[in-house]
């Protein structure tokens, strides 16, 4: 029995790769002769940051409000000029609230003037006081859109905040926008029928990636200080990698998850599925985390020093499997200079990690994402939360070309029946391996090391060629499935002026390590670099 199950196994995978492999090649023949067409006009360059308020990190930037060197007010309009500056050439912001935001600087500026607190006081109590802050659409702000890119006959508004938005607001921030994201979250590229097609600061033809592309997009471009977005397969990471910032997916629950859209019943959701900071400056993914933790998380010691000659360093270049493209050159580069800087700096060797079935990794973390049950989708009954309404109704009127909706959120219905009508035995042997393999990383990364691991073969693509490329989303999908902490970390950018980075990644529970270690590269490597920069010659020429 045992022996007809494996070859079953053998016989699926080998089948579902063959297929995918064909129907990516299919794909890329329709796809890149259209990306090409559809971005030929797309070659405004979003203008650099002048404003030397826009080079300070958060932390900087507190400090500074708290001693009285800088108000709110200036703080906040400054980002909002910016804001307005840069939206036309991104398209990233859903939906402002200045004036709500000024008159939340102006009273935070009338409190600070008015009572006797010293600044280590107002620090404590209030850690953001007086820092801008943009939401990613999906997760709830009180009063703004949270359709999540979803057309809908009617606004519906967030009624009240989502969890981290109110405990950053409690700690002094103040919210200036919501910004863009694929209907659902449910895409690799920034893109809904609502507010349409947000692009990267550093290249107006290609993609900031999903599906926390506004927000990545308006940071990058200084336009932003800091953000909020969720990641279920890589939004954490993606998008800061394709934009040059930081990211940081944090250990499972770690985080309140509770406000953000699309929810989902399964308890088992939290488990792959995470809420998580996006900034400039690495310093700030622990201010922010040390603000938006949940009191009954897990115990990460955020604010423990780490000792990086401590650390034992490990890399792979990919998890080995035969239906993701190889890294480029590009990506290779940036992981080879993160390899040398520990080996000449620290005297420490960067070891190649093995892990054994890791090339069954890819299918494994698609079926466990997939295999979550009750995520809201556009199939989900109003009436019955736990139940679907028909898929095909939907799929035909986007083959007629009738449907509102986004072609991935439509596809996600047929193509999670199709894994659920996979043979249960098969999904028990991917199980069975997973376990080895999680133990094996766990073993390996114990509390004293981190993996460096490719965040995508290449830098932004052009819009829309995620379409045959998504399967190189494995790159992203093995730290939700594996449950590990990973910060997006970016190692400069490349001859054409691309930013490019990696993922530093950890065992549960050790987020702190994985931060020290994108300090100490952006120490050495300059870390965010404003886009378009030639142009600055130009403004000063002018």
């Amino acid at each position: 029995m045992f022996k007809e199950t494996k070859n079953i196994v053998v016989m699926l995978n080998v089948f579902m790769r063959w297929f995918l492999k064909f129907l990516v090649s299919l794909l890329s023949i329709v796809v890149w002769p259209v990306t090409i067409l559809l971005n030929i006009k797309r070659n405004r360059k979003c203008p650099p940051p002048t404003n030397p308020i826009l080079f300070k990190s958060a932390t900087t930037l507190a400090m500074m409000i708290r001693n009285r060197q800088i108000t709110s007010e200036e703080l906040v309009e400054a980002y909002i000029e910016r804001c307005k500056e840069v939206n036309p050439y991104l398209n990233a912001v859903v939906e402002p609230r200045y004036d709500m935001a000024l008159r939340e600087a102006r009273c935070i500026d009338k409190m600070i003037a008015s009572n006797d607190r010293t600044p280590e006081e107002l620090a404590k109590e209030y850690p953001l006081l007086g820092l801008p802050m943009t939401v990613k659409e999906s997760i709830a702000l009180e009063g703004m859109s949270n359709d999540c890119g979803t057309v809908y006959p009617y606004r519906n508004p967030a009624k009240k905040d989502a969890d981290i938005v109110r405990l950053a607001r409690a700690a002094g921030a103040v919210p200036i926008a919501v910004t863009n994201t694929p209907q659902l979250c449910m895409n690799w590229e920034t893109y809904n029928n609502v507010t349409g097609l947000t692009m990267n600061p550093y290249d107006q033809k290609r993609t900031t990636g999903g599906s926390s592309g506004g927000e990545s997009a308006l940071i990058a471009s200084a336009a932003s200080l800091m953000g909020v977005g969720s990641d279920i397969a890589g939004s954490l990471r993606l998008p800061p990698m394709f934009n040059g910032i930081f990211g940081h997916k944090p250990t499972p629950k770690l985080l309140s998850i509770q406000g953000h859209i699309p929810d989902c019943l399964d308890p088992e959701f939290e488990e792959f599925f995470a809420l998580g900071p996006i900034t400039r400056y690495a310093e700030d993914l622990t201010l922010l985390l040390k603000v938006l933790r949940q009191p009954n998380g897990p115990d990460v010691p955020l604010d423990k020093p780490v000792d990086i000659t401590r650390l034992k360093f490990y890399y792979m270049e990919g998890d080995g499997s035969s239906v993701t493209n190889t890294i480029g050159s590009d990506v290779r580069k940036a992981l080879d200079k993160a390899k040398a800087y520990i080996q000449s700096t620290y005297n420490i060797e960067v070891k190649q990690l093995k892990i054994a079935n890791i090339e069954h990794m890819w299918e494994i973390s698609v079926r466990v994402l997939f295999n979550i049950e009750n995520v809201r989708n556009i199939y989900t009954d109003p009436q019955v939360r736990d139940q679907w309404i028909s898929v095909w109704p939907d799929v035909l009127k986007k083959m007629a070309g009738l449907s509102n909706h986004s072609l991935t959120s439509v596809a996600y219905g047929p193509v999670k029946k199709f894994f659920d009508a996979l043979p249960k035995s098969y999904y028990n042997n991917l199980l069975r391996i997973f376990e080895e393999i999680k133990s094996d990383f766990n073993e390996a990364l114990s509390d004293d090391a981190v993996l460096f691991f490719p965040t995508f073969p290449y830098p932004a693509h052009l819009h829309y060629r995620i379409f045959y490329k998504f399967l190189n989303c494995g790159y992203l999908t093995i730290f939700n499935a594996l449950g590990l902490p990973a910060t997006a970390c970016p190692l400069g950018l490349t001859e054409k002026g691309l930013p490019v980075g990696i993922q530093i990644v950890a065992n549960k529970c050790n987020d702190h390590l994985t931060i020290a270690v994108a300090k100490e590269f952006e120490k050495a490597f300059g870390g965010w670099s404003p886009p378009n920069k030639e142009l600055l010659n130009c403004i000063k020429t002018a």
